[in-house]
């Protein structure tokens, strides 16, 4: 049950950046991720942010999805492998974009990960 619900943050967490990067205004953004507003608001970066946005969202909801309603063996491997996923993602964008990536998204799917190892 520790292991779902850390699973369960971990989605929440990727809906909280889905809203973040589609809908919040771009002073917020850029306090959050670090960028200057006048590179926020030209058109085409606020497109690719909500694009990735939406990527996001998608994976919360299949996290969520699968936490509530498969919940057996076979969704324990499928949110291992969503929390795999999570880490490998984390750590490239630790390296490309922000060391805090690393802590802020890389870090809650790890101990997700560890927990439905171990449990």
């Amino acid at each position: 049950m520790f292991a779902l619900g850390l699973s369960m943050l971990v989605g929440l967490e990727a809906l909280y950046i889905m809203i973040l990067e589609m809908f919040m205004s771009a002073e917020k953004q850029a306090a959050v991720f670090g960028i200057d507003k006048k590179v926020l608001n030209i058109k085409e970066v606020r497109s690719l942010l909500a694009n990735q946005g939406i990527y996001n969202g998608a994976l919360g909801a299949l996290i969520l999805v699968v936490g509530i309603f498969f919940m057996a063996n076979a969704g324990k491997i499928f949110l291992s492998l969503l929390m795999v996923y999570i880490v490998i993602v984390a750590l490239y964008g630790a390296l490309t974009v922000n060391k805090k990536i690393a802590l802020v998204q890389g870090l809650p799917a790890l101990v997700a990960l560890l927990a439905l190892i171990f449990s």
